[in-house]
């Protein structure tokens, strides 16, 4: 009799085990973080587009263009007759170099070298490589990135810091074509 008594114990003790719930995450929804961020970048921006209007307003024997992209450009050398222009996979050989915008150099042609870059294949800052879609070979363009077009908010870990505008001069020495299928 006690047999069928602890059956029956362990039998309705089973059924009335419930398994833990799951607990659902505490979520805060106030947005605050991102609207400081917002903010702190709004003002940055505006700061930078200041210091490049500035560089602009002081160099009035150049005409900059405003590129689509949100950096800013000088041809020194020019190109007029059609020629190709860099596209995906295609092989640019070039040549820069880096300065702060006061023209102070952080890396020289010399520093870095003539480089070869498969476009849009490899790593190069944003606005470098869009600066190069731009050009054609035989072209030196001066150009004026603020820090999101350039290495932003971790730079380089070397030599540039956080959020620095740049000003770089790249000359296109060649450019391949490669067979894009």
């Amino acid at each position: 009799m006690i047999r069928p008594i602890i059956i029956l114990l362990l039998f309705a003790s089973a059924m009335s085990c419930k398994s833990p719930e799951a607990r659902q995450p505490v979520s805060h929804k106030t947005g605050s973080f991102i609207n400081a961020s917002v903010e702190r970048n709004i003002k940055l921006n505006n700061k930078e587009k200041a210091k490049i209007e500035q560089v602009i307003k002081a160099d009035s024997d150049s005409d900059y263009i405003a590129s689509e992209s949100g950096f800013w450009y000088t041809y020194e050398t020019r190109v007029e007759q059609d020629t190709i222009m860099p596209n995906f996979g295609d092989v640019v050989n070039f040549d820069y170099d880096v300065k702060t915008l006061n023209g102070q150099t952080i890396y020289s042609e010399e520093d870095i070298q003539p480089r070869n870059y498969i476009m849009d294949k490899e790593e190069l800052f944003t606005g470098l490589r869009e600066g190069l879609k731009l050009m054609k070979p035989g072209e030196t363009v001066t150009f004026l990135f603020p820090s999101q077009k350039a290495y932003g908010y971790y730079g380089d870990t070397d030599r540039i810091g956080t959020n620095v505008p740049l000003m770089c001069k790249v000359t296109v020495n060649s450019i391949t074509q490669t067979q894009n299928d």
